[in-house]
């Protein structure tokens, strides 16, 4: 039996379910007390009040680091220690010390607190020494999920809003009927699969389905393996990086973990096996894992490398402030990562090189973290000390252009991060194998994809207002070290004869600049060996579109007609560059092996509708098989015909838009808001956050009549307009070749006979 994967909390009171081969049992565990610390000027005169608190249930004083630079210089400091009666009262304690204590007898920051703001299952697992990973079987059977058993419920919006259950599907089979039927095959289906996961499509199923079956007199029906269930969080709108973000309620159920589709990011990039990974790295229990962002998986794995490994607590607030800079220090700082600006045009013969996981590698070879910055250069440096994740060419102990110092003793960042490296590197050396079986193949992927997202967030972590381990300078040593990194990997390459035709961060796009280079893997290999991080040849392409910025600069964008599609006088390896400026990261290409690949165009865009997207993937076929923008724009034509002909299915052009605020917080009768007051008229709830479906019915029209929502009928749509989506989508795939809209609209007037060829893959 392995250990618990789920815990109930209930008036101090803990259920541990742990999976059995047949199902699941649990263990009620009395007295547990969770504990929070505090740090304040005067422990004592703190302690004696905190004891008549009727939530308290004792106190005492333990020596902890109170930050990462403590352990890093085998520092403690004495903490108090206080233990509540149950985990729900922490948060209001901790609003209690820092409301009345601090603000009545000490300066703003006097107290600190840690240990605050933890999930209850996670606090409890911390506590306990608990690993919640959950497995069912032998290794030999368990196969990509680990023998856990789920069960999917899914119900569309109106149905969750009205409270109608009469339809809805179980494991993507449609079950239909009055709500007594519905929840009768629901409970059928629990008692068959026993399932240990309820992948709900919305957690508000919870009550919905619990209510619906109380209604029809069911009463043993329920959700759980028990009778009941809980809301253990209310709904809340957050701001994060500038965007808005909707987290929907909560809810718990006794013995079975919830994946809640609509507040699960991680569920929809890898899966249950991409759950499960992150369960056993973080020690978040999996409905907790399931519903965490990246960043709060990431901390949870700091939270716990640094509880149980260096002694250190994590602090309710980050307390480290930025440390002062000269004017040239703040501009050096402040540069971000290194961009090289893309040379527009269709471009043949073209590599793809990149830096292998750069931004936590460059932070485990360089020692990156927050008390190695700064801190004194004599300090742990040289002896047993010496990191071994140092690049034995980065002998500096200074941070390019910046000159922080950088301590060698092994910081805690490269610890947290490091193990996720070697998974993701060996994961990528098991994938090359021939043998590996279909369902195992699976899970790696599925694991990969987790570690990844974690990965690309440890950067961006470290200049976090919030980030419990973050630090500014860190966040620009490291931008510091990649700038470095990528302008001597743009000296290597233009020496052995590349020309590098686009770069940004970590990837560089190069052509042979002579005619004779040195030999490309010879020259990464170099680069790779020089900065001490593998510089890997990503693919290689027959040729890449490089899009230009719209509306802006000269040339094309001005007359249409100045640059023809094949230029004599364009350089090597070219053809058509234009003058205008390139957008970063925005292109297209086709390898050798025959694949497509797309970014920042029109088809990788979320809002982009489905036709659309499709159309622009057929233009690119026109524009590799014909080389000929004007050939393109048959195509377009082609497709606007559908349109016009109603051959197209409304629900192909849905619109899919993210809410940024409340409906009546509008100011402009925008789209959006025309179907927010649509999904009010259906009494469904849209919060910021949330993301509004729709299709465009009649552009030029007022309020809701402007557009129909996805799961309404829609009896027609607006041509023009999607013809106008049509011609912008077409427009990234011609621009590159010297082609804007004023030129493509000037064709299709021409009336010229449209080709044959146009119709080969049109659909």
């Amino acid at each position: 039996m392995t250990g618990p994967y789920t815990f109930e909390f209930e008036d101090g009171l803990v259920r541990e379910w742990r999976l059995t081969e047949d199902g699941a049992t649990f263990r009620e565990v009395e007295r547990y007390r969770p504990s929070l610390f505090v740090s304040a000027p005067d422990l004592s005169s703190l302690e004696q009040r905190l004891r008549s608190d009727p939530k308290v249930s004792g106190t005492t004083r333990e020596r902890w680091a109170a930050d990462l630079h403590e352990s890093h210089v085998d520092e403690r400091t004495e903490l108090l220690r206080v233990s509540v009666e149950r985990v729900d009262e922490i948060r209001t304690l901790a609003r209690e010390i820092r409301g009345g204590d601090e603000r009545e007898r000490y300066a703003p920051g006097a107290i600190r607190l840690y240990d605050v703001d933890l999930d209850p299952g996670f606090r409890y697992c911390l506590d306990n020494g608990i690993d919640p990973t959950p497995e069912r079987g032998s290794p030999a059977i368990r196969g990509p999920d680990r023998g856990l058993r789920t069960l999917e419920i899914e119900i569309d919006e109106p149905g969750l809003a009205d409270e109608d259950v009469s339809e809805l599907r179980l494991d993507g089979e449609r079950v239909t009927g009055d709500p007594a039927d519905v929840c009768w095959s629901i409970g059928r289906r629990l008692d068959r699969v026993d399932p240990d996961v309820l992948v709900l499509s919305h957690g508000d199923l919870v009550p919905v389905l619990e209510s619906a079956a109380a209604r029809a007199g069911l009463e043993e029906f329920h959700l759980g393996r028990l009778p009941g269930w809980r809301r253990i969080a209310g709904a809340n709108t957050y701001e994060s990086y500038g965007a808005v973000g909707h987290s929907p309620a909560r809810y718990r159920v006794p013995g079975r973990a919830i994946v809640d589709r609509s507040n699960s990011f991680l569920w929809h990039q890898s899966g249950l096996p991409g759950l499960l990974y992150m369960v056993e790295k973080t020690g978040r229990p999996l409905q907790e894992v399931a519903g965490g962002s990246i960043g709060t998986l990431l901390t949870s794995r700091q939270i716990r490398l640094a509880r149980n490994e260096h002694d250190v607590l994590a602090p309710q607030n980050k307390w480290e402030p930025e440390e002062f800079k000269d004017v040239s220090t703040l501009h050096a700082g402040d540069r971000g990562g290194f961009t090289f600006s893309p040379e527009v045009g269709f471009h043949e013969d073209v590599h793809e090189i990149d830096f292998a996981s750069l931004y936590p590698r460059i932070i485990c070879r360089r020692n990156v973290s927050p008390e190695t910055i700064g801190c004194d250069r004599d300090h742990g440096s040289g002896g047993s000390d010496a990191s071994p994740l140092d690049s034995a060419r980065d002998d500096a102990a200074t941070v390019p252009e910046l000159e922080y110092d950088r301590c060698s003793k092994p910081g805690f960042l490269p610890e947290v991060l490091m193990p996720l490296l070697d998974d993701r590197a060996e994961i990528k050396r098991q994938l090359e194998s021939d043998s590996l079986a279909d369902e195992a193949a699976r899970r790696l992927r599925a694991e990969s994809g987790a570690i990844k997202w974690v990965l690309v967030s440890c950067f961006g972590y470290q200049g976090y207002r919030n980030a419990k381990f973050g630090r500014i300078e860190c966040h620009e040593s490291i931008n510091a070290y990649a700038r470095d990194i990528a302008l001597r990997a743009k000296t290597r390459l233009e020496d052995g004869g590349w020309h590098v035709v686009h770069g940004i961060v970590d990837s560089l796009w190069v052509t042979a600049r002579e005619d004779d280079p040195e030999p490309l893997e010879a020259v990464i290999e170099d680069v790779s060996s020089s900065v001490g991080i593998d510089l890997e040849h990503d693919g290689r392409y027959e040729w890449v579109c490089f899009v230009p910025l719209r509306d802006s600069g000269e040339g094309a964008s001005a007359g249409g007609d100045s640059v023809s599609p094949v230029s004599s006088s364009s350089p090597p390896n070219s053809r058509s560059r234009s003058t205008r400026p390139g957008a970063l990261n925005k292109y297209f290409g086709k390898r050798t092996d025959g694949n497509y690949k797309f970014r920042g165009i029109e088809t990788r865009q979320r809002s982009t509708p489905e036709y659309v997207a499709e159309s622009q993937r057929e233009f690119v076929t026109v524009l590799d098989r014909e080389r000929d923008p004007a050939a393109v724009c048959d195509a377009l034509e082609a497709r606007i015909g559908r349109l016009r002909r109603g051959a197209v299915d409304p629900d192909r052009l849905v619109h899919t838009k993210r809410v940024s605020r409340r409906l009546e917080e509008y100011s402009q009768r925008t789209r959006t808001v025309a179907a927010l007051e649509r999904y009010d008229r259906h009494g469904v709830d849209r919060h910021p956050g949330q993301s509004v479906e729709y299709v465009v019915t009649d552009d030029d029209a007022d309020g809701i009549e402007r557009v129909r929502l996805a799961f309404e009928d829609c009896p027609s749509v607006d041509v023009d307009y999607y013809s106008r989506l049509l011609v912008s989508a077409c427009e990234s795939v011609v621009s590159p070749l010297g082609w804007d809209r004023r030129r493509i609209r000037e064709h299709l007037r021409d009336g010229r006979t449209v080709r044959l060829s146009t119709f080969a893959s049109s659909k």
